[in-house]
C-alpha cells in the first residue's frame, strides 16, 4: 500500500457523533477527509495459501477491495438516527430519565458518544423495535445466533480498546436494574447479573461494577443520579472469570486411581452441571432468567470443523487448540447457566468480536450478532485512544515492508522453539540481527521519552513510560528478557555472576548484583489469568525476579509476611499495578510477555510496543496494539477535542494511520493529584445537598388558588393508547391501555394527594439535616384529597383517545402534583417561607471526598486556607481567584468545586439541570455568636465573564432560591451568593458584598436581603 502521513488524525469530538472521516482508497488509508460519518465496515480475511512460505505482507493490509459493509449495523444505525430525530419515543419513564441524564451537556463528567450509542442501540432493540414493527432486527439476530450459538441469544457491542466498555457495562446494569425496580412485572429487565471475563485481571478491575465498591463507577463516573444510587444496591451481581465454569473434583486422586475407578466416565468424583452452576452463581440467590455480560467476548464461541485450507502447525496450532479449549469452557458454562437458571439476555462487549484462527470460521469474520460498532479508526479520529505510529520507510528496505514492521518474517527461523534447554539457559543471549536492531532502535526513542519525562517528573506520584515486548513463546520471551534485563554468567568455580542487561534503563542488574527493585518484568499472562498455579518451568525462568519483588515487598510493607503470598499473586500484583503510583509495579519500565498481553491490562503509560511473534491478520495486530492505546490525558482543547497522543509500534504490521506527529519528543507534564489532605482537616468545607425547593406552609387549613397554569393536558403525543401488532404471518392483535380504566378515580386522587404530602408537607425538625426524620402532617391529607379531586374535575384535559385514569402513569402523576402544589402556595396569605428539599441519603456534602488527577494548570493552595491540595484552572481566572483567596485575611477556608459534588438544582425551558458554582468560601464578615465566637459566612462564589441565558438562570436560582432556602432552614449556618466578573478586583468585591450582607438582619426571612447590592435580575 501507499503510506500517507497525516499530521493530526483527530477529526471529531469524542462527545458528539462523528461527522468526518479519512477515506480509504484502492491501496488503503488516504489523507482525504470526507464530511460525513464512516459507515461500518470490516475487512474480509484472505484465505490461507496452500503453499508454504513466509507470511505475505498484504495479508495484514487494510485496502478498499477487502472492505465489506456491516449491513446489519448500518441498517440499525439508520433506524437509530430517525428515532433520535423523533425525540426517542417508545421508552419507559425510567429509560427516558436515564438517557436525559447521560446526554446532559452540563454533566461534570460527559460520556463519550460511542458509550451513549452502544446503550441507545440496546435500548432501541429491546424497548422500541418490537413495538414499531421492526421485527427484522430480532429475526436477523436469531438467524446469526442460530448458526453459532443455537442455545443462546447474544447481542454484541463492538467498541475500540480504550473507549470505555466498562462504563457501558455499568450503564447496562443501571438500565436493567432501575427498570426492573420501577416495574417488577416487566419481563424485558432483570436485576441479577453474571459478568464473565477472560481472566483474573479483568475480574478484579470490574469490581467497580459492584454498587457497594468504594470506587464504583455509578458514583465515580456519575452513571445515575445520586438519589438512585441506593436502588442499585438491590442488584445481585457476580463477577467471575470463565475458568470457574470448569467442573471441579470432589475428591483429589491420582490419574491411575481415576483410570481404575473410571471416575472420568461416571462423574462420581466430579461436580455435576448443577453443582457447578450453584457454585459459580451462589451470590445470585434464587434469581432466575439472569442477564449475562461477556467482557472481551471474542474468547467465547462454539467452533466448527476447520475450513478447507486452514491447516495449522507448530506453535500456531497449539495456540489455536488452547484458544478453542478455552472458548469451549466459556460457551458450555453459559449454556449450563441457561439450563439451570435461565438467561434473559447475553450482552457481548469486545473491541474485536471476530472469529480467530482455529475456530473453523474464516479468521477475522465478524460475529453476526454485532449490532453496534465504534471501530479503532473511529476512536483514533475522535482522539479517544493514542495514535499508533508504525515504520513506513528505512534505509535498508530489503523486502516489501520496512525491516522493523514485518519483523517476525525475518527472524522467526533464527529464534528458539518452545522449550528452553539447560545448555542455552546459562549462555549470553544471542538475538538475530534484525531483532536486536529493532530493540535498540525502539529503545533509543524510549530513552528520549524517558529523559524528557525525568525533567518534568518532579511530582512524587509520577510513573515512568512503559515499553512492552510481546513474544511467541516462553523460550523467545526468556531470551529477550535476558538481553534486556540481564542474565547470570557461570564462573569457573561454579558460582554465578549477574551481567547487566543491554538496555541500561531496563536492566535489573546494578553494580554486579540483582537490584532490589526490578525495572523489567517477565510475565506469562495466560498462566497468571487462569488463577491456577504457574508451571514449574516458568517459575524457574522467573525465579530471580520473584525474589527481587519479594525483597521490594518487604521494604514497602514491613511486618507483613511475604511468604504467605503465592508467587502467582505476587506477579499478578506487579503486572496489574504497572503505571500506578504507590503500588508494587509503579517503577516497572519494561514488560516482556509470553504470547499475547492480557486484555484488561489498562496501564495508560505505555509508549512503545515491540511484537516478536506472528501476525497473520489485522485482528491480531489490533489486539496487541490495543494494550498501548489508553490515553494519559482526557483534557479537551479550545475546540472541544483531545490533543493526539502517540504509541510507537515495531514488529506489528499494522496498516493504519501512520501519523507523523511531532518531529521532536513533546513531553507533557505528569498528572497532578488533587486531593483533600488529612492534616488540613480544620479547613474542611461542609455544605447542604439539595434536590429541590419547597415553601413552608404553617397553616393547618389549606386551599388552592388554581389558574390557567394549573391545566394539564393528557395527549397521545408521548404515549400510545392503542397499538396494532402484526407478525410476519398470522393473526394480528391490538394492544391498548384500557386496563387503566379499572382504577377508581378516588384511588388515583389518593395517590396524587399522598405524593404531594410526602414531597412538600413535612413538619421540619429544628436544625435536623435528615429529610427522612421530618415527620409528615397526615392531618392535611383529607384536604389534599379534596383539592386534588377538584383539580381533576376542573383542570384536567383529556385529549382525543385519552381518559382520566391515565393519571396513574408516573409522569402525569408528578405533573399533577406539581400543579396542585403551586396552586396551594399561591393561596397562602403573606409571603411563604422558602425551604430546601434535602438529598434523601446524603443531605450534607464535604470536601473530604475530593481526590482526582488532572493535567490542567493548577494552583497549589495555602495549607492555612484550603483543605484540598490544589485548585484546577479551567480558566486563568480561577487560578487568579485562588491566589486572591489564599491572601485574604478574612478568608477562613475555601474550596474549588471540582470533584466536590456541590450542585444547585435549577430549571430552564422546563428541563431540570444542575449548576456547579466555582468556589465555596468560609468568610469572616465580623458576625459573632452569642458566646463571642466567630459566626462565619459561607459564600457561594461564581467567577465568570459570561452573560448567557443559561448563566442567568443558574445565577438567579442560586441567589433567589438556593440561598434563601438554606438560610431559612437554619441548620447549615449563613450562606450568601456572589458573582465575580473581574477576579483582579475580587478582593474588594467580596469585602463589599459581605460587608453589606452583614448589615442585614438574617432573621427577617427576606430572601432578597441575601442578594448583593446592584445584582442583575435573572
Amino acid at each position: 500500500m501507499t503510506d500517507v502521513v497525516i499530521d493530526n488524525p483527530i477529526l471529531n469530538s469524542p462527545f458528539d457523533e462523528p461527522k468526518r472521516h479519512f477515506r480509504f482508497g484502492e491501496d488503503g488509508i488516504t489523507d482525504e477527509v470526507v464530511e460525513e460519518r464512516r459507515i461500518s465496515t470490516y475487512f474480509m480475511p484472505i484465505a490461507q495459501s496452500k503453499k508454504k512460505g513466509k507470511q505475505q505482507a498484504f495479508e495484514t493490509e487494510w485496502t478498499r477491495e477487502r472492505m465489506k459493509e456491516n449491513e446489519l449495523i448500518n441498517k440499525i444505525r439508520k433506524d437509530l438516527d430517525y428515532w433520535r430525530q423523533s425525540d426517542r419515543p417508545g421508552l419507559t419513564r425510567t429509560t427516558r430519565q436515564l438517557l436525559d441524564y447521560w446526554l446532559n451537556e452540563d454533566r461534570e463528567r460527559r460520556l463519550f458518544f460511542c458509550q451513549i450509542e452502544a446503550l441507545e442501540t440496546i435500548i432501541y432493540i429491546t424497548e422500541v423495535a418490537p413495538k414499531t414493527g421492526k421485527r427484522w432486527i430480532e429475526n436477523e439476530l436469531r438467524e446469526g445466533n442460530q448458526g453459532s450459538n443455537p442455545d443462546l441469544f447474544r447481542i454484541a457491542l463492538k467498541m475500540a480498546t480504550g473507549s470505555g466498555k466498562t462504563v457501558v457495562m455499568a450503564m447496562l446494569i443501571a438500565w436493567h436494574t432501575l427498570n426492573k425496580l420501577a416495574n417488577p412485572q416487566d419481563a424485558r429487565f432483570n436485576d441479577a447479573f453474571l459478568i464473565v471475563t477472560p481472566g483474573i485481571t479483568i475480574k478484579d478491575r470490574l469490581r467497580v461494577l459492584m454498587p457497594n465498591d468504594p470506587n464504583n463507577y455509578y458514583k465515580e463516573l456519575d452513571i445515575v443520579p445520586s438519589l438512585q444510587l441506593p436502588d442499585l444496591g438491590q442488584a445481585k451481581i457476580v463477577i467471575t472469570n470463565f475458568h470457574t465454569f470448569l467442573r471441579r473434583e470432589r475428591v483429589s486422586m491420582s490419574k491411575l486411581n481415576k483410570q481404575i475407578l473410571k471416575a472420568d466416565e461416571t462423574g462420581a468424583f466430579t461436580e455435576s452441571e448443577g453443582e457447578m452452576v450453584r457454585r459459580v452463581c451462589r451470590e445470585l440467590g434464587n434469581k432466575r432468567n439472569i442477564v449475562v455480560l461477556n467482557d472481551e467476548a471474542h474468547h467465547c464461541y462454539r467452533s466448527k470443523p476447520a475450513e478447507e485450507g486452514e491447516k495449522l502447525a507448530g506453535d500456531e496450532k497449539k495456540e489455536a487448540q488452547e484458544r478453542e479449549k478455552e472458548a469451549r469452557i466459556w460457551i458450555n458454562g453459559l449454556e449450563a447457566v441457561k439450563r439451570k437458571l435461565g438467561v434473559r439476555a447475553v450482552y457481548d462487549l469486545s473491541a474485536t468480536p471476530f472469529f480467530l484462527r482455529g475456530s473453523g470460521y474464516g479468521e477475522g469474520t465478524l460475529f453476526p450478532w454485532v449490532v453496534s460498532d465504534f471501530s479503532l479508526i473511529d476512536a483514533i479520529e475522535a482522539g479517544i485512544v493514542k495514535v499508533p505510529r508504525v515504520p513506513v520507510a528505512d534505509d535498508s528496505m530489503t523486502g516489501e515492508q520496512p525491516t522493523y514492521r514485518d519483523l517476525w518474517t525475518r527472524v522467526k527461523d533464527e529464534l528458539p522453539k518452545k522449550g528452553w534447554t539447560s545448555a542455552a539457559a546459562g549462555s549470553e543471549p544471542d538475538l538475530p540481527a534484525e531483532l536486536e536492531g529493532a530493540l535498540q532502535s525502539l529503545y533509543g526513542d524510549y530513552r528520549k521519552r524517558f529523559e524528557a519525562w525525568e525533567k518534568i517528573a518532579g511530582a512524587d506520584n509520577a510513573t515512568p513510560p512503559v515499553f512492552i515486548v510481546v513474544c511467541s513463546n516462553t523460550s523467545v520471551s526468556k531470551l529477550v528478557f535476558d538481553y534486556i534485563a540481564g542474565w547470570e554468567k557461570e564462573l569457573p568455580d561454579g558460582s554465578k555472576q549477574p551481567v547487566t542487561g543491554k538496555l541500561p534503563l531496563f536492566s535489573n542488574v546494578e553494580d554486579g548484583r540483582w537490584s532490589d527493585r526490578p525495572n523489567t518484568v517477565l510475565v506469562d499472562s495466560r498462566q497468571l489469568e487462569s488463577g491456577e498455579a504457574m508451571s514449574d518451568s516458568f517459575k524457574k525462568l522467573a525465579s530471580t525476579q520473584i525474589e527481587e519483588f519479594k525483597s521490594d515487598y518487604r521494604d514497602r510493607f514491613p511486618g507483613r509476611d511475604v511468604d504467605q503470598i503465592t508467587d502467582e499473586e505476587l506477579l499478578r500484583e506487579v503486572m496489574n499495578t504497572v503505571g500506578k503510583p504507590g503500588r508494587l509495579g509503579e517503577h516497572v519500565r519494561c514488560v516482556v510477555s509470553v504470547a499475547m498481553l492480557t486484555e484488561g491490562w489498562d496501564a495508560n503509560t505505555v509508549t512503545h510496543i515491540l511484537g516478536v511473534r506472528a501476525f497473520s491478520t489485522q485482528l491480531l495486530c489490533e489486539q496487541v496494539v490495543g494494550r498501548g492505546l489508553r490515553r494519559m490525558s482526557y483534557s479537551v482543547n479550545a475546540d472541544g477535542m483531545f490533543e493526539p497522543e502517540y504509541a510507537e509500534i515495531y514488529g506489528v504490521p499494522f496498516s493504519f494511520i501512520p501519523s507523523a506527529g511531532a518531529a521532536e519528543v513533546a513531553p507533557k507534564p505528569p498528572p497532578t493529584r488533587v486531593r483533600a489532605l488529612e492534616e488540613r482537616i480544620a479547613k474542611e468545607i461542609r455544605f447542604p445537598r439539595l434536590t429541590g425547593y419547597r415553601f413552608d406552609i404553617a397553616s393547618e387549613t389549606i386551599e388552592a388558588n388554581f389558574s390557567d397554569d394549573s391545566h394539564l393536558a393528557i395527549s397521545l403525543e408521548d404515549i400510545a393508547s392503542k397499538t396494532e401488532m402484526e407478525p410476519i404471518k398470522g393473526t394480528g392483535a391490538l394492544h391498548t391501555l384500557d386496563d387503566l380504566k379499572a382504577y377508581r378515580m378516588q384511588t388515583i386522587a389518593f395517590e396524587i394527594a399522598d405524593q404531594i404530602l410526602r414531597t412538600y408537607f413535612r413538619d421540619e425538625v429544628a436544625t435536623d439535616r435528615d429529610p427522612e426524620s421530618q415527620p409528615l402532617r397526615p392531618w392535611l391529607f383529607p384536604q389534599l384529597v379534596a383539592i386534588t379531586k377538584r383539580w381533576i374535575d376542573e383542570y384536567l384535559v383529556c385529549k382525543s383517545g385519552c381518559f382520566p385514569q391515565m393519571l396513574w402513569l408516573a409522569q402525569y402523576r408528578h405533573d399533577a402534583a406539581d400543579r396542585i402544589y403551586k396552586a396551594i402556595v399561591r393561596s397562602q396569605p403573606g409571603e411563604p417561607v422558602l425551604k430546601p428539599i434535602l438529598h434523601r441519603y446524603e443531605p450534607e456534602g464535604t470536601s473530604r471526598v475530593v481526590d482526582f488527577d488532572t493535567v490542567k494548570s493548577t494552583w497549589e493552595t495555602d495549607a492555612d486556607k484550603c483543605h484540598v491540595s490544589h485548585v484546577v484552572g479551567d480558566s486563568g481566572w480561577e487560578l487568579k481567584a485562588a491566589q486572591v483567596l489564599d491572601e485574604m485575611d478574612e478568608v477562613d477556608a475555601y474550596v474549588k468545586n471540582q470533584g466536590l459534588g456541590f450542585t444547585i438544582p435549577y430549571s430552564i425551558d422546563g428541563q431540570e439541570r444542575q449548576y456547579l458554582p466555582d468556589f465555596i468560601v468560609r468568610f469572616d464578615d465580623g458576625a459573632r455568636n452569642a458566646d463571642g465566637t466567630k459566626d462565619l459566612l459561607n459564600l457561594v462564589v461564581e467567577v465568570t465573564g459570561e452573560n448567557m441565558r443559561y448563566k442567568k438562570a443558574k445565577v438567579s436560582t442560586a441567589r433567589d432560591l438556593w440561598i434563601p432556602a438554606v438560610n431559612n432552614h437554619a441548620a447549615f449556618g449563613r450562606w450568601f451568593f456572589i458573582e465575580v466578573t473581574d477576579p483582579y478586583d475580587m478582593e474588594e468585591t467580596l469585602r463589599a458584598a459581605a460587608g453589606g450582607h452583614a448589615l442585614v438582619d438574617k432573621l427577617t426571612g427576606d430572601d432578597r436581603a441575601f442578594a448583593p447590592a446592584g445584582a442583575e435580575e435573572g
